[in-house]
């Protein structure tokens, strides 16, 4: 039975030389996996040969245990072309991308992961875009969203409050939350957090209580590096477009 929905292309690959497999985020349905028929010939009854990070309607049929799906159709809304302009913003957008897929399992529904995409790529391509801000606030709120990030005004062991001046604070990925100096010593894997992190940190937190905090560079560079750091430890490798996406400064 055919199904339809709003989708966002996470990654695509070659079938045959005619053929792709493309995943997609779908709103209601989470990650899938689908055959796209024909879609790179010039005149295609699928919608044609689909990109990275563009947004449609998406029609298809649904796999069976594991195999492939089928696209029926894919009516391109938004291809982002925003973002193709410069290397700074393809490469913030292709993390982004790769990170949701990453992080959803084929067929979980996420949709407040999909809202979250779907606004940080028509952010990021607006001109006026705050770059290194956009991808933090994506980064922390899709790791909440999928039980991976814990609490980031308290210590995660004993509860002590943790703010911007706190001295000798932590972030740990297997405890998924911060480290205050009093239980640090007894987590062997743990980053320390610098002021310009906790500062950071302690804005998005606030954003998200609904006040407006700016998240100047620097800070969301040093979350950006936090949060890939967390990440890479939860996935046990690094996303391939981490060395492009996130700064080192």
């Amino acid at each position: 039975m055919q199904q339809r929905e709003p989708a966002i292309c996470l990654r695509t690959s070659d079938f045959s030389e005619t053929s792709q497999v493309v995943h997609f985020l779908g709103r209601e349905s989470g990650v899938l996996r689908l055959l796209a028929k024909g879609s790179k010939r010039k005149k295609s009854s699928t919608g044609g040969a689909i990109d990275l990070m563009c947004e449609g309607d998406l029609v298809y049929i649904a796999s069976r245990r594991d195999s492939l799906g089928t696209l029926v159709e894919f009516t391109e809304t938004d291809s982002h072309a925003g973002l193709r302009t410069g290397a700074v913003k393809l490469n913030t957008g292709l993390y982004m991308i790769e990170l949701a897929g990453a992080l959803l399992a084929e067929a979980d529904p996420h949709p407040e992961v999909f809202d979250l995409l779907h606004n940080a790529l028509a952010r990021l391509a607006q001109p006026d875009a705050p770059v290194p801000a956009v991808l933090a606030w994506f980064q922390w709120r899709t790791l909440h969203h999928v039980g991976l990030m814990g609490e980031l005004t308290t210590c995660s062991a004993c509860g002590k409050p943790i703010g911007p001046s706190t001295r000798g604070a932590y972030f740990s990925s297997s405890e998924g939350g911060m480290l205050c100096a009093d239980c640090e010593g007894v987590v062997a894997e743990k980053t320390r957090l610098t002021p310009t992190a906790l500062a950071g940190l302690a804005a998005l937190t606030a954003t998200a209580a609904g006040q407006r905090t700016p998240l100047p560079d620097n800070q969301a560079h040093a979350i950006n590096q936090i949060l890939n750091y967390h990440t890479t430890n939860q996935l046990g490798k690094p996303l391939k477009m981490a060395r492009y996406a996130i700064s080192r400064r």
